[in-house]
Order: C-alpha cells, then structure tokens, then sequence
C-alpha cells in the first residue's frame, strides 16, 4: 500500500485551507469563529506547523463550503484515488489513509486504517447524519461507543452513527487493519 508522507499531507491542508479561505474572502479570525477552530490553530495550520483533529477538519471544510477531502487532498488529486495518509498513531505502523471519496448526500470516504498492538484512535462526535461501517481486514478491533462496545475478527464488520463519542481499540498483539467507510 502506497500513502503520502504525513508532511505531504500537512502541506496539503496547509495550501488547501489558505487557499480556501482567502476564495470565500474570510480572515483567520472569522474562519476561527465560523468553524470553533480557534485563531491560532488556524494560523499554525496555515503555515505547516499545526496538527488539528479530523474532527476539527471536518468543522473547517463545513466552514468553507467545502468537503474533508478538498482539505487532505492534492488538489489534482481524483476522488478515486486520494491515497492520503490522514492519521498517524505513536507506534510506526499505526496510520489512517484516505483511500477515495465518493458523493454521497455530502460525501463518502473509504479510508485503510492500522492499529499496532496497544494503539487506539479516539474519534470525536460527528454532525447528526453521519456514520462509518467498519470491515476488519486482520487482527481484532474493539469498537467503543457512547452505547456499546463490541469486538471484531478479520471477516466481521459493523456499522454505527458517529454522532456520538467513538474510538478503535487494538488490545490484541498482532497488527490490526480495517477498512473505514465514513458517510455524511
């Protein structure tokens, strides 16, 4: 599997969002009010130094009018193939990759994700509308949300609305992969 570099990706956001916002003529601070991304992550971001949520990107593309992936994304990148490494754990092989987009109601995302043992990614809540389904490709992967927790084996797969608090858990020993499917 081939995946940008996690600067690559920062160099994107960086030029996407200025880029953005200067089109929509908004200034740092009213992108910061509109988004609740506050100023000075605005600036960082701006200028490669920052490191936002995928939460908080998701807030800045509803902001400017646009979706997650004109954020993360070359932008002569196709949907078809992003091939963006949106996340990146502590341990090295523990990375979240923006494989395509597709339209959807607002868009969907096929992202590969990995965990190493002992790794975990906790999500914020989403806008009322949104949901993942969750394929686990090896390993295992607890699931944790606000209601439930369950866990899943290479074959399995679950699907839930992210409107709530979430996260993926690796507690095994082996790596864990799985496929993210995230629709708004």
């Amino acid at each position: 599997m081939q995946t940008s570099d996690s600067t690559d990706v920062l160099t994107h956001v960086s030029r996407n969002v200025r880029r953005l916002r200067l089109a929509t003529g908004l200034s740092q601070a009213a992108l910061a009010d509109q988004s609740g991304v506050s100023r000075r992550t605005v600036i960082k971001l701006e200028a490669g130094e920052a490191n936002i949520s995928l939460t908080g990107l998701d807030r800045l593309a509803e902001s400017l009018g646009v979706t997650f992936v004109d954020l993360v994304a070359e932008p002569t990148a196709p949907r078809s193939s992003v091939n963006e490494a949106v996340w990146r754990g502590q341990h090295p092989q523990s990375v979240g990759t923006l494989m395509a987009s597709v339209p959807a109601n607002k868009e969907a995302q096929l992202l590969s994700w990995s965990l190493d043992p002992g790794e975990s990614y906790v999500g914020e809540p989403d806008p009322a509308g949104w949901s993942e389904m969750i394929l686990v490709v090896e390993g295992e992967l607890r699931i944790q949300t606000t209601g439930e927790t369950v866990l899943r084996a290479a074959g399995e797969h679950y699907a839930f609305a992210t409107n709530q608090d979430f996260s993926y858990i690796n507690q095994s020993q082996q790596l864990t992969r799985f496929a993210r499917i995230v629709v708004s």
